[in-house]
This record gives structure tokens, sequence and C-alpha cells, in this order.
């Protein structure tokens, strides 16, 4: 996914979900910026929302966000807590600018995500697994034809092939509506190769392993030809390097100043330090990962001969002799005439003679 904000984009992009971990407080967003910084990731991402455009004012909260803030509030009570000025937006983006790590936030709404496009200048819009049923959001964003990142939990296969043809169709400048109807052929999805990152996810906080299914992500890289992430809402790096190693080039996590705080997702967060130290093992991994040709690396080229075996002499051999296996084996070290050429040497005559361990050499060949 290539970047053209201020942050420099490693081969894995790491995502830092601030979302609404600063619990309403400028200075405490301001902190989760700190501290996504410091950690290594490439960027930090907020939520743009007005609670009176995302849920009805009797909306109920889910399970996970009553269990961390209580019920005796509802999801709108909750989220009207939890909003960000544009104001907080505008000093938020200048401090990520200050950092060198790139400012992303969702926007919820198509107002959001116009500000989010126009007036705070983000490089990319990243959508939420709530919203990719949300049509004529997407095409709203899709529109200001900035790159997409499309988390897809909560959903199918379909589901998000209907969601890629609204963004294509919103990429494409159509004017009319997408025929929703229509089938997707295969070769639909190359056009959106520079535009869209899907990542897959499990919409639950924390989310338990069992239901992570990483092997969705060379799934659904192979059936829509489209760079692949995980947002992931499990406890510990494991899923996240999993993914990694699976083929995800983004990885989204959330990131908390204090886990006990209040709050609905500050539970399922990695503290300051547990993020750099999965920063530190996303980058390990990633160098780990190599290429896909086996060669020797330069790194062990020198205990190649240390550890790899010759042919020698059991005993003394006289000239004229002839080799067998009783006076012909393997030993180290592996600088003469490697044991794969041990059945081209049965059967032939010493040209001279050898001496017990002496490195067995054919006429005409060197050892």
């Amino acid at each position: 996914m290539p970047e053209t904000g201020a942050a420099e984009i490693a081969k894995v992009f790491v995502i830092a979900e601030a979302g609404v971990n600063h619990n309403g407080a400028l200075g405490a967003a301001m902190g989760l910026v700190e501290a996504a910084a410091s950690a290594g990731a490439n960027a930090v991402k907020f939520q743009t929302f007005r609670a009176e455009a995302v849920v009805t004012e009797a909306a109920a909260k889910a399970a996970y966000q009553a269990k961390q803030t209580g019920d005796d509030e509802s999801q709108f009570e909750m989220l009207k807590r939890l909003e960000l000025s544009q104001q907080d937006h505008v000093a938020l983006k200048a401090r990520c600018d200050e950092l060198g790590i790139a400012f992303l936030s969702t926007p919820f709404d198509a107002a959001a995500a116009d500000f989010l496009a126009r007036e705070i200048g983000v490089v990319r819009i990243k959508v939420p697994s709530g919203e990719i049923t949300n049509a004529p959001f997407l095409l709203h964003i899709a529109r200001l034809g900035l790159p997409v990142i499309l988390s897809t939990g909560m959903s199918t296969f379909d589901e998000v092939a209907a969601a890629l043809n609204v963004l294509a169709h919103g990429f494409g400048g159509a004017q009319e509506p997408p025929d929703m109807d229509a089938p997707i052929e295969q070769s639909f999805f190359e056009d959106l190769q520079a535009k869209v990152t899907l990542l897959h996810c499990t919409s639950e906080y924390p989310a338990p392993f069992e239901d992570v299914n990483l092997n969705v992500l060379p799934a659904m890289a192979a059936r829509f030809g489209l760079p692949v992430g995980l947002s992931d809402h499990t406890p510990g790096h494991a899923a996240a390097l999993g993914a990694v190693a699976l083929g995800a080039t983004v990885i989204e996590k959330h990131i908390t100043l204090d886990k006990t705080m209040p709050g609905p997702d500050h539970s399922a967060s990695l503290e300051p330090q547990e993020f750099a130290d999965l920063v530190a093992n996303l980058r390990a991994l990633e160098a780990a990962l190599g290429l896909s040709d086996k060669q020797p690396q330069t790194s062990e080229l020198a205990n190649r001969e240390i550890a790899r075996r010759s042919l020698v002499a059991l005993r003394p051999i006289r000239a004229g002799e002839t080799f067998d296996a009783s006076n012909v084996g393997a030993k180290r070290p592996g600088t003469g005439l490697s044991p794969m050429r041990y059945w081209d040497v049965l059967g032939r005559r010493a040209a001279r003679d050898f001496d017990t361990d002496d490195l067995i050499a054919l006429e005409n060949e060197s050892s």
C-alpha cells in the first residue's frame, strides 16, 4: 500500500488504532499520538463522528461495550461522550506532522469523510466493518478519490464483493447509482489494486483466537487480487504476527495509555510498551520472511564447510587398492569430494596412497 503522507511506510504498514481510547479528552488523544509514534507505528488512527449521525438515541450498546462501560446509558450517550471536535482533529493532525507519523481517522458519516479529506488532508480513508453494507456511504467515500482501507468484519466474501462493486463505481466517477444485482467478473477488481486494501477482522472485543480465522487472508487476496491486512482485536501479538506470515501488508491494533481506564475498547488494546514490542516483532518477522527462493544466505556460508562432510579414507589406503565401503566414509569438514559422489568413488582404484582421514581425491580431480 504506497504511502504519500508524512510517514515513511515500511513493508508492513502498522496502524495504532487510538479509536476512542482518549475518552473524549484532547490531552489523552495527544498522549496516544505520542505513544504510537514512540512505538514505531506508521500511523495513528482516530474516529470521526457525530453521535446523531451514527445511532438513534434508543440504540443499545453491544455486549462488550456494556461490559466495559455499564448499561446505565445508551450507545448514543456513550458515543456523545467520546466525540472529538473539529478543532481537536486539527491539533492532532498537526502533532502527527511534527512527530512524522501519519494521521488517520475513520469517518462514520459523509460530512465526517468530507472534513477529513478536504480540511484535515488525510491521504486515505478507513472504512469500518459496520459500514461495509452502507452502500450510499461507500459511494460517497469512493467519490472523494482517496485510497480506501476497508475492514470486513462480520461479512461474507459476497458482501465484500458487493462493497467493492460500489467503491469501483464511485472511483469511476459514474453519477448514476450502481447496479447492485449485476454479476461481478474477477477482472473487475483489477482496477482497484492501487485504491483498496482489505482488512480481515473479527468484530469482537477482545476477539477469541478460535474465531480469528487467519487463513481467510490468502484466500481473500487470491479471490480479489487486492492487498490484504488484519484489524486485530485479539490479546497479545500472535494473531498479528501470523497474519504477516500469511501475507498481510497492513496491521491495525488498538493502543491505549492504560488498559484499566473506563471505556469500550481499553481492555482489548495494547499499552505503549506492548505496542512497541509488537512493532519490533513485526519488523523482525518481515525481515525473517525474506524471499521465496531457497538459497544459502550470506550469514551461513561460512558454516557450510564446517557442518558438511567430505569423502575420507577410513584407514590407510595404498595406491592401486579399490575404494569400497570398508575404506571410504564421510567426515567433516566439507572441503573435499561431496558424499553425494560416494557411489562414483566405490569400485575405482586409488591413484596414490591415502592415510587415515585424508580427503579422497580421484585421478584428475582435486580434493
